[in-house]
């Protein structure tokens, strides 16, 4: 997991660089402007020769990478027009340097501090670039960008279809330091940002401005990052293929050695639910599933899992739901189990709220609860101070319940928010949604950059639950953390989900679709 620095953590690093390590700051801007000009020129096939170039500068740092990159992709056979938003005389320092450079070696800058010179500029120019990059505010900006400016910003993102948009650490208009815009902001599609993410290079809604992340690597030791107190983390590729690696398939493996997850879901009405989320967790690599359904349900279930699930059918309510009886029927496999995964397509009422209190109370194990059983037991009030790992895995609407948030809490401080109930109670909190969100009972929250609006629709939550559930019961057989646990999990699954939108697109993807997609997840990662 990748460290998530502010704005200010971030100079600090490049200070301490600079003072530590004699690394110049000139030398980590014209690293920083190489690193961006490298992965450009991967984008364009590994030459950016006859290419054109609109380079959008501000006055400030971020300003003088555009500038140093403008004199390299010159160098390396582009045509490149600069706009500078300000006078270079008005430029100082590091940037200044680069400035005076770039007006000796690039053939147009323009400079430009108001918005009648950049209508007549606009107005002139043959605005046929091949690519398009934002070096104007970086991660300086804390206040909405001047009307006039926003204003640029707006008819920039109007021409910017079929061009590459690239913005240099993060896209303007964003404060590096926040999830939410707070204002007009650059559009890209690719933002290669340095050293570590910032929380607008991964949060959304913000994270949505940058497009694809690049976090390039600029000259700054790794010790340096990893001494500052920093609580929020990007999971990243090694999240997952760490724990694969230590939960891998031995010549000794066999299915009492990989775990056996429970999964407790289902009713009447809701029995799909329950396939869904057992066949995901025999999906996703453990030894045993076994699935718990009201009795009135386990034909259907039986007839549509997988033939490697076992089914029980336990005593239920009028309506159909898991009877508060059934806890006694449970006994052996409660003791067996090395993973719960409780809630999906549960149903409610007061005879299934007293099962999963007990459920809970009793758990000698990891134990996921999702759907029907957070909303069973909303808004969350029971002490969990003891006891294995509870993971609770709500959308945003089973959230507010639970928390008793509203949707302006979440849209302040969404990061915040799961911090604040994951340590108050004491649990894993997964935040399902756009960039998902895992809190740890130390505060830790880590956002994950997979998955894709695809995976809004029914049963995605339940694959999901299944999925974590085959994890954690894997994690528990051959003693793996269970927080790492739990962000593979998430990051696995949201893979899973990015392969079946390739596959199939959004509109046509099923949680099906995502479940069997796991295959191809773990062949990326050379993990059978």
């Amino acid at each position: 997991m990748q460290p998530i620095l502010t704005a200010a953590q971030m100079r600090e690093v490049d200070r301490l660089t600079t003072e530590r390590y004699g690394i110049p700051s000139l030398q980590l801007m014209e690293n920083a402007a190489q690193a961006v000009a490298d992965v450009i020129t991967e984008k364009l096939g590994g030459s950016v020769a006859g290419r054109s170039f609109l380079i959008l500068c501000g006055k400030g740092n971020n300003g003088g990478d555009g500038a140093a990159l403008a004199r390299k992709v010159a160098a390396a056979g582009a045509t490149v027009e600069v706009v500078l938003f300000g006078r270079v005389a008005d430029t100082k320092g590091d940037a200044r340097v680069n400035f005076d450079k770039a007006v000796g070696t690039v053939a147009n800058l323009q400079e430009i501090s108001s918005p009648e010179e950049f209508d007549a500029w606009l107005t002139a120019s043959n605005a046929n670039w091949d690519v398009m990059v934002d070096s104007m505010f970086g991660t300086g900006l804390n206040r909405p960008l001047e009307p006039w400016l926003a204003g640029v910003i707006r008819q920039l993102n109007t021409m910017n279809a079929g061009r590459l948009a690239v913005s240099v650490d993060v896209p303007s208009g964003l404060n590096a330091d926040l999830a939410q815009p707070i204002g007009e902001t650059f559009r890209a599609d690719l933002t290669v940002t340095f050293t570590a993410p910032k929380l607008a290079n991964a949060a959304a809604p913000a994270s949505s401005f940058g497009g694809e992340l690049v976090v390039a690597q600029i000259g700054s030791p790794t010790e340096l990052v990893r001494e500052f107190d920093t609580k929020n983390y990007l999971a990243e590729p090694c999240s997952a293929s760490d724990w694969l690696a230590e939960t891998a398939f031995s010549h000794s493996s066999y299915k009492n050695r990989r775990g056996h997850s429970l999964v407790i879901a289902g009713s009447e009405e809701f029995s799909g639910a329950a396939v869904l989320a057992a066949n995901s967790a025999m999906r996703s690599g453990v030894g045993l599933v076994t699935v718990v359904t009201p009795r009135s349900s386990k034909d259907s279930v039986a007839a549509r899992v997988l033939p490697e699930v076992m089914v029980r059918g336990v005593s239920e309510t009028d309506s159909g739901a898991i009877a508060e009886a059934a806890i006694d029927e449970l006994g052996d496999l409660l003791e067996k189990a090395d993973s719960i995964a409780i809630g999906c397509g549960l149903s409610q009422s007061e005879d299934t709220k007293r099962f999963v209190e007990k459920i809970v109370g009793s758990r000698r194990q990891p134990l996921v609860l999702d759907a029907d059983a957070l909303n069973l037991l909303s808004p969350f009030s029971m002490d969990t101070s003891n006891g294995p790992a509870l993971i609770l895995t709500p959308h945003e609407g089973e959230f507010r319940r639970l928390s008793g948030k509203t949707t302006a809490d979440l849209d302040a401080d969404r990061v915040g928010v799961v911090r604040e109930f994951a340590v108050k109670h004491n649990v894993i909190l997964v935040l399902k949604g756009e960039r998902v969100l895992i809190g740890s009972p130390d505060g830790k929250v880590v956002v994950n950059p997979t998955g894709n609006s695809g995976l809004g629709k029914a049963g995605n939550g339940d694959t999901l639950t299944g999925i974590i559930g085959g994890f954690l019961a894997q994690a528990t057989a051959m003693n793996v953390d269970v927080f790492k646990t739990v962000v593979a999990a998430a990051l696995i699954a949201g893979m899973a989900g990015d392969f079946a939108e390739k596959k199939f697109g959004k509109r046509v993807m099923t949680a099906s679709d995502v479940r069997e997609c796991l295959t191809e997840v773990f062949a990326a990662f050379g993990k059978k």
